[in-house]
C-alpha cells in the first residue's frame, strides 16, 4: 500500500481507539471517589470543593474548582487524579472540541468539575466520543487545513493538532493508570 492509498484519517484515529481499547479503558474500570482525590504526597493540586483550595486560583463553574496558579510555580505541584483528568477532560478535549468541532464553548473557569471518580469518567467519555467523530468528520482534506488562531500554532495542519492531542492523552492518562498502580501498592488494595 503507498501513500496514496493510505486512510490518514483512519489511522491517526485508531491510534488513539487502540490505546484506550487495549490499554487504559479497563485501567480506569473501578476507579473509586478515593484514588480520584488521593495524594501521595502534602500540597498536591487536585479538584476541591468550592471554597476549600489554597490555590492562587481556583478555576471551575461548579461546586467543585481545580486547584491552578499563573504563572505556574516552578517545580509545578504534584497532581492527583482528579486534576489530572480535569485537565485531560477540559483542556486537552472540551475546549479543542468547542474550538473546532462545534461543542459548547468552554474553558478551565467555566467548567463543572466531576466530585466523584464515576463522573469524572463519563465526562471523559463524552469529551472523547465528541473528539473521535469530529477527528472522524474531517476526512482526508480537513486533516490538511492549518489550525488557524483557536491555536498556538496557526500555521500547523489539523494533522498535527490531532498527534498532539493523542500525545497529550497517552501521557496523561498513562501518568493517572501509574497513580493507580502507586494508590493499590501504597495502601495495600486489591482490583
Amino acid at each position: 500500500m503507498d501513500a496514496d492509498e493510505l486512510d490518514w484519517n483512519h489511522t491517526l484515529r485508531e491510534q488513539w481507539d487502540f490505546h484506550w481499547n487495549h490499554q487504559v479503558r479497563a485501567r480506569l474500570d473501578g476507579l473509586t471517589d478515593e484514588e480520584y482525590f488521593w495524594s501521595p504526597v502534602p500540597d498536591a493540586w487536585s479538584v476541591r470543593p468550592r471554597g476549600s483550595s489554597t490555590a492562587p486560583v481556583q478555576a471551575g463553574a461548579g461546586d467543585f474548582t481545580l486547584d491552578y496558579a499563573f504563572p505556574q510555580p516552578v517545580p509545578a505541584p504534584f497532581t492527583t487524579i482528579a486534576w489530572r483528568l480535569g485537565h485531560v477532560i477540559v483542556g486537552v478535549l472540551a475546549m479543542r472540541n468547542a474550538a473546532h468541532f462545534g461543542a459548547p464553548a468552554t474553558s478551565y473557569d467555566t467548567w463543572e468539575y466531576a466530585g466523584r471518580a464515576a463522573t469524572a469518567l463519563d465526562q471523559l467519555e463524552v469529551q472523547l466520543d465528541r473528539w473521535l467523530a469530529g477527528v472522524r468528520g474531517l476526512g482526508e482534506a480537513g486533516l490538511q487545513v492549518p489550525v488557524g488562531a483557536k491555536e498556538p500554532y496557526p500555521e500547523a495542519s489539523t494533522a498535527d493538532l490531532v498527534l498532539h492531542i493523542h500525545r497529550e492523552l497517552i501521557h496523561h492518562l498513562s501518568e493517572v493508570c501509574l497513580l493507580r498502580d502507586l494508590y493499590l501498592h501504597t495502601n495495600g488494595a486489591t482490583l
